[in-house]
Formats: C-alpha cells, sequence, structure tokens
C-alpha cells in the first residue's frame, strides 16, 4: 500500500481526552480542537489521538498544567508534552510541540533518524528546544511506591538513532540497546548534548557518533528496585539505571509526575543481539 503525501486532519470528537484534578470542561474542549487541528500536517493517516491533562493542586507546585498528547500515525508513536502555569498555555505549547514532532513523520523519516555521521546535520535537533522536565508531586515519601511498571523489547539503536527516538517520543531519556556492544543503555539531556551509561560501558567499542555525546565510566550498579528506589532519593536524581539483581538486565526507576516512581525494564530476559548465556 502506497503512502500518502498528506493526512485529513481528525475531527476534534475524535481526540480522545482524558483529566485529572481541577481541569475545566473548556480547557478539555480546547486540547480536542488544538490536537485535531495539528493532525492536518501529519503525512501518514492519524489513526488514534488522546490527550492527557492534569491540574495539580499543590500551591508550591510553580506550574502545575500539564498536557500531554499521544498519537498513532500509521503504526508510529507520536508523543509530546508540555506543563505551564495555566492550562491555556500548556495546551498552547503542547500544540507548538506536537506540530514539530508531526513535521518529521515525512519519508524521509529513516534517512534522518540513520543519517550517517558525516553528512548529518540532525537538523532534528534544533527544530525545538528541549522542554523543561515535569514536575512531579512531592508526595510524603512513606507514601511513595512504584505504581507503573512499564516493559518493551529493547530497541537496537547506535546512540545517534536513540537520541533522535528520544527527541521524537518528547521523552527526558531512553532506554535502548546500543547497536555495537550490545548493552543495555541509556541516553539522557546533558546540557547542550547528550550522556550515555552502560551496564559495562565499553566506549572503544562504540561506533561512529555525530551528537554531542559523553560517557559515563561507570558501570550501572546492581541492585534491587527497592535499593534503586532508595538511592533515588538519596540522591536526588531524576531517574537511576541499575542492573536489576532480578534480571540482569539495564533497568531505570524514576519519579512519577504524581510523586509515585516508576519502573522501565527490558521485556526479553537476554540482552538484544546478546547470547543466553555468557561467553567464557
Amino acid at each position: 500500500m502506497s503512502r500518502r503525501q498528506a493526512s485529513v486532519a481528525l475531527d476534534p470528537g475524535e481526540v480522545q481526552v482524558e483529566t485529572r484534578g481541577a481541569v475545566s470542561p473548556g480547557a478539555a474542549e480546547d486540547a480536542r480542537e488544538v490536537v485535531a487541528a495539528s493532525t492536518a500536517i501529519a503525512h501518514e493517516p492519524v489513526l488514534f489521538a488522546r490527550v492527557k491533562l492534569s491540574a495539580s493542586a499543590d500551591p508550591a507546585v510553580p506550574r502545575p498544567c500539564t498536557a500531554q498528547a499521544n498519537l498513532d500515525v500509521s503504526g508510529r508513536l507520536i508523543r509530546a508534552q508540555a506543563v505551564a502555569e495555566s492550562m491555556h498555555q500548556a495546551i498552547r505549547l503542547l500544540g507548538d510541540r506536537l506540530r514539530v514532532r508531526l513535521r518529521r513523520t515525512g519519508r524521509d523519516w529513516e534517512d534522518l533518524r540513520g543519517r550517517r555521521p558525516e553528512d548529518a546535520d540532525h537538523e532534528w535537533r534544533h527544530s525545538s528546544p528541549h522542554r523543561r522536565p515535569l514536575p512531579y508531586f512531592s508526595r510524603p515519601e512513606e507514601e511513595r511506591e512504584v505504581v507503573r511498571h512499564k516493559t518493551y523489547e529493547l530497541a537496537w539503536a547506535t546512540p545517534d538513532e536513540a537520541a533522535f527516538d528520544m527527541e521524537q517520543l518528547d521523552y527526558d531519556f531512553h532506554l535502548f540497546a546500543e547497536a555495537e556492544t550490545g548493552q543495555d543503555s541509556v541516553i539522557y539531556h546533558s546540557g547542550d548534548g547528550y550522556r550515555l551509561a552502560q551496564v559495562d560501558p565499553a566506549p572503544d567499542r562504540l561506533g561512529p557518533v555525530s551528537i554531542p555525546l559523553t560517557l559515563s565510566s561507570a558501570p550501572a550498579p546492581v541492585l534491587t528496585v527497592r535499593e534503586a528506589v532508595e538511592r533515588l532519593e538519596t540522591i536526588g536524581s531524576p531517574f537511576i539505571f541499575f542492573v536489576d539483581v532480578g534480571t540482569a538486565r539495564g533497568s531505570l526507576v524514576y519519579h512519577r509526575y504524581d510523586g509515585h516512581y516508576g519502573l522501565i525494564a527490558p521485556s526479553s530476559p537476554t540482552r538484544a543481539g546478546a547470547p543466553a548465556t555468557s561467553p567464557s
């Protein structure tokens, strides 16, 4: 089946909206209209669109309003989110970020994602500024729990490709299998560039990289999930990358917006491209 050059915009009634906290019906309708209008620039049909709007009641949160959109563009997940002082601002920022991502869904997607370092200018890195990390509710520590456990087969990618995927999905960090080393790895923003952490760092085995990238030289700590959560609280980091004692795989625990914790882990018991047992 041939690809379409353009997509017909969704009707606002086709956009699903979920709300959390004191979100007005008018804001929900506004979000439907903004997201629906954004879909007109998609290069392929938008099969599904869902928006989540949440408003924190905590007066200490400086930007209490969060708007997030998840779209299925012919089987490709597009995600964007924004935080602001008002829901109106958050929805407008969400629309801006969503349009940037939808423009990247053209026919040159894989060419842009996998462009060779020698001829890459990485215009995708400069098409929009990094958003501010989402605030999270300051829930009392004794009430915090791991309430979300996400597992998936890690994508096989170079650091350049992983950074592209992270930007396209609007993530603060991205867990993947590094293509040259086979290592469970995480890439995340660091200053004006990116930083890569691996289960067992192997800088001499990485292939050519064109993004500004630094590599953590420290192996990922081997921890239980509970120990990882404790370390998360101790050092005050947004997330902890660790080797799960139970699975021997690279995993992440992180702060969720609701003050609880999330856990991201590979679904496969062995590393992508790695043998089931380590060579002697």
